[in-house]
This record gives C-alpha cells, structure tokens and sequence, in this order.
C-alpha cells in the first residue's frame, strides 16, 4: 500500500469520526418535539414547558411539548422508543416509565436502559400529601385514624396504576398498617381537578403538579416524602418526621431520545440543558415546584437510572404490587 493510498484512507477515517460532530454542531435543522407522558397540567409537562421554552430560544427550532398520555407514561416511552433517532423526539422520561414500569409490567414493549439514550436528568421532587381543604384530616396521625376509622374507604388519586403517586401510597399503605381506596386517573391534571372537587379525598401528588394549587389555598399539604424538606415547601414536614421512618418516594424527570441517537447530539443537548438549569429564572422556578438536584453528564442520568430500576424492584416485590398490563 502506498502512501497516497494510506493517507486518503486516514482522511475517511477523520471525516467520517467527525462526521457526527459536524452533524451535533448543525443540529436542529428542524422543530424539536419532547414528548409527555401525561396530560397538561401535570408535574412533567410543567417541567417540559419550562426547559422547552428556553431550548427554543437558544437553538433557533421551536421546541414542541407533545402530549401522549396514558398507562403512566408508558404510552409515550413505548412511542418514542420507536422514533427515529435523529434527536428531534425526545421523551421527558418519568419515574414510571423508567424506573417503576419494568417491575410492574412484564409485557413491557421497550427496555427502560436498551431502548433509550439517557441525556440529562432536570429534576427530583418529592411528593407532597395533599388534602380537599373541606377535610376534617390536616395531618399524618390524622389520615392514619381516618383510613383505620374507615378501612378501604378513604380514597387516594394517583396518575395511574403503577404510577409514583401510587407506589408511595402503597408504601404508606405498608407503613401505616391501614387499607385504603386506590382511584387511578390519565395524570396528575385530572386527578388534581377531582381532588379540588371534593371527588376523591388525598393523593401523594407530585410536588411539581401540586405546588400551584397549595400555593392558592385549593389544596392542603400535609406532608412531603424525601428525607429532607425541599426549599420550595420549607414549612411542610416530611413524612419521617411525622413518625415514618425512612419513607421516601420521590418523582424524577429527565430528557431521553431514542436508542440508536448519536452520542454528539445527546451531549450537546445535555450541555445546552445544564445551561438552562442554571439559569436563575429556571432555578427559581425548579425551587418552587421542588425539583433539586438537576443537570450533570449522560452518565450520570445512566447510572441513576439503573439505581431507581433495582430500588423499587424491590419495592415492587416486597409489597406485591401487582397493576394490569
């Protein structure tokens, strides 16, 4: 082999190792949709809203908040698994989707880790316990009396079977050693509706969704479920300090594409997300709605993703949560 020939095959080799790069560094070329897996009015599309809003300005390509509600998010992941990988369908990946769906449904049609390129994640919440303010139960001893006053009765909302709010009331359930009333709705905006409506009487909603309506006085917070109190709820108590030991359920967002999306395009936006995070509009507004500890590398978003899957396994296990699939 020749020179000549060795340095033109050297070249390719260059061009085509850079080739994604310059491909990373032009995209978008187009609109960019994240999709939700719940209705408006929830946690996560709020969240979506929020980084969508300054994605748009900073890349020049409408970023587009899509709706596929449905099966606790399952619905959307099982969509977006199937998209092309080009980088314009994200997912706004949940907690449902990602960490409590592959214990929960056997006949689950993508694989939470295979199926997806982890990008970035944007926030932890707790959840808060929330009350119809016509509630005579303003705190934890006092929700435990009701249920045990009224074993199955009192009833608790969720965004779905399976869902996050639904596994820390079943945490609780454990906890507290009392039955209770599970409604599952379409997302934490219809649920929120009929539990300002005197429909259903709590739910562990997520902070997020929860916020602006406990901010109004249209709901009751009673307490919230990581082991610290997030800046945004100060005077909230949590759970373990009402007596629960350990309780802890938290709901987590974070970006995601489709498996097969070039690593260029997954840390440029991971790098243009962090960016946003950072912004102190966008910090205030995390702070509000209680969702901390945000941002960092793919890997990062990775390995905490593989840490959610084998925790709440072994929730799943020990309660014996069982949902349709």
């Amino acid at each position: 082999m020749d020179r000549r020939t060795i340095l033109k095959g050297t070249a390719g080799a260059a061009t085509a190792l850079a080739f994604p790069y310059i491909r990373a560094q032009s995209w978008p070329t187009a609109p960019v949709r994240i999709v939700v897996g719940f209705p408006p009015g929830g946690g996560t599309d709020a969240l979506a809203r929020v980084v969508g809003q300054k994605l748009t300005g900073m890349w020049g390509q409408q970023v587009i908040v899509e709706n596929k509600a449905g099966a606790a998010g399952v619905i959307a992941a099982e969509y977006v698994a199937l998209q092309p990988p080009d980088g314009n369908t994200l997912l706004m990946a949940h907690i449902n989707s990602h960490a409590l769906a592959p214990s929960l449904q056997p006949k689950l049609r993508y694989n939470a880790e295979r199926d997806f390129v982890p990008i970035v994640l944007v926030g932890v919440t707790p959840n808060l316990l929330i009350a119809n303010p016509a509630l005579p139960a303003k705190t934890v001893r006092d929700v435990v009396a009701m249920c045990k006053a009224q074993p199955g009765r009192v009833s608790f909302g969720s965004a779905g079977a399976g869902s996050a709010q639904h596994l820390a009331l079943e945490m609780f359930k454990l906890q507290a050693r009392v039955d209770a009333l599970h409604i599952p709705y379409k997302g934490s905006g219809p649920l929120l509706t009929d539990l300002m409506g005197g429909q259903i009487n709590y739910s562990f909603e997520t902070m997020t969704a929860a916020t602006p309506h406990v901010k109004n006085g249209k709901v009751v917070a009673i307490a919230q479920t990581r082991l610290k109190r997030a800046k945004g709820h100060p005077s909230v108590p949590t759970m373990q300090e009402a007596g629960f030991e350990g309780f802890e359920a938290t709901t987590w967002y974070g970006l995601a594409g489709p498996g097969k999306m070039p690593q260029a395009i997954a840390q440029k936006i991971n790098a243009d997300v962090n960016t946003v995070l950072a912004m102190p509009d966008v910090q205030e507004r995390l702070d509000t709605y209680g969702a901390e500890d945000g941002g960092g590398s793919n890997d990062k978003f990775a390995q905490f993703i593989r840490s959610e899957i084998a925790k709440w396994a072994k929730v799943v296990k020990e309660a014996d949560v069982k949902v349709d699939s």
